[in-house]
């Protein structure tokens, strides 16, 4: 979810500066898009706006959309990427707009084919700021928590009792955990009880977003022909990505500038206390001196994180290493700078001091060494990028992608 951290900053100046807005979410995808569902973008009435639902293609006719859209509520429209645009879509458009006999949960998609050849379609979802605010509320709780959490998005339905957009929020241990949490609004009152349960049964692909159909009978009748049927978007809100970076030289600054461009949690922590300053890294969300003998404080920050071990240091990286070796299963992702040679040192060294080496042995399976993929290119940046599309190709388990480039850059052999 690229830019989140935009659209939660301008959502809440909006609220607090009491400007409307229109967010604007991708709920389904058919055939090439350029943005996966979940996708946002937000659009003040005071001509600010952030987020894209497209490559930009899409975004111009969305600002100047939103607010006639939503003037009675959220609404659904879809938007085509084919090869063939009508040369008249606009006169078209606004005749249909200025009809005000339109069903704003009918989508318009025969108009709305922008010809750019993608070959695609974008369904989107249009909601006013005061609806939609606890949903942006609740992704900034998964963010301060860490925890994910599931929450289903009514695209459309055949019942005018169902409202669209409405949002179920499908885990209420969450809200339990997080008692501060502002609880998404649930209409379920006029939703069948079979499509609660299906939806609090279904579990979310990988893919973390799912396009879902359901019926359920109306009651008191079996007929298919009266049956309710609802279209979902299913999602399980993830929090950031977090990267630990053990060790502040220079070559860590472009890295904390690609994670944060990739909207990741960044820490970066070094033993010596002058390296590790927020003046240095003003971008992480930290930089903090750790002692090397601080393993507490090392495995909570590395807890469900991408670390990567960089600070030039033998000394240094041997305690951090020899910590998360043994706790291989508390990070995403292990990646150790350097060429293989120096880390298989590094490795031996470990094991001799370990008790029980094959204690090690899971860890280092999970060690990726020398860090980052054979990419080319040479100096910190070139590094810097090699690592971030690792730990994405990891994380994303992108297992074809890992395999392919795991191979040892030149420059460490």
């Amino acid at each position: 979810m690229n830019q989140v951290a935009d659209i939660l900053q301008l959502a809440f100046d909006a609220r607090q500066q009491h400007v409307d807005a229109v967010l604007a979410t991708v709920v389904r995808t058919e055939g090439s898009a350029y943005r996966k569902p979940g996708a946002m973008m937000l659009i003040c009435e005071d001509g600010r706006s952030v987020g894209m639902i497209s490559g930009g293609c899409l975004e111009p006719h969305i600002i100047k959309r939103a607010f006639w859209l939503t003037r009675h509520g959220a609404s659904v429209q879809v938007y085509q990427t084919g090869d063939e645009q009508k040369e008249d879509l606009e006169d078209e458009l606004e005749e249909k707009l200025d009809n005000d006999a339109i069903d704003f949960a009918v989508d318009l998609e025969d108009e709305l084919n922008f010809g750019l050849g993608c070959n695609g379609k974008v369904h989107v979802l249009f909601e006013r700021l005061s609806s939609a605010m606890p949903y942006l509320d609740l992704i900034q709780k998964v963010r301060q928590s860490g925890e994910s959490t599931t929450v289903a998005t009514l695209i459309r339905s055949n019942s005018s009792e169902v409202t669209v957009g409405t949002r179920v929020h499908l885990n209420a241990s969450f809200l339990d955990d997080n008692k501060n949490s502002q609880e998404i609004p649930e209409q379920t009152t006029n939703l069948p009880k079979p499509i609660i349960d299906e939806l609090s049964a279904y579990k979310v692909s990988k893919r973390h977003a799912d396009y879902l159909v359901l019926k359920s009978p109306v009651a008191n009748d079996n007929s298919s022909k009266n049956a309710i049927q609802t279209e979902w978007l299913v999602q399980h809100l993830q929090p950031q990505i977090r990267l630990l970076v053990c060790g502040a030289g220079n070559d860590v600054m472009p890295l904390v500038t690609m994670a944060k461009l990739q909207d990741w949690h960044v820490t970066v922590i070094d033993s010596r206390p002058q390296h590790a300053t927020c003046q240095r890294f003003p971008q992480a969300d930290a930089a903090l001196y750790v002692a090397l003998n601080d393993s507490e404080t090392l495995l909570k920050l590395s807890q469900n994180a991408a670390v990567a071990l960089m600070s030039h240091s033998l000394s240094q990286d041997r305690a951090r290493l020899a910590v998360l070796l043994k706790n291989a299963n508390h990070c995403n992702y292990i990646g150790q700078l350097g060429p293989r040679y120096r880390t298989e040192r590094l490795i031996k060294e470990i094991s001799a001091t370990c008790a029980d080496p094959t204690a090690l042995a899971d860890g280092i399976n999970q060690l990726h060494y020398p860090i980052g993929y054979k990419l080319g290119g040479d100096g910190p940046e070139a590094l810097a990028l090699s690592i971030i599309a690792q730990i994405s190709a990891v994380v994303y388990e992108q297992v074809a992608v890992t395999k392919e480039l795991a191979q040892p850059k030149a420059s460490y052999e």
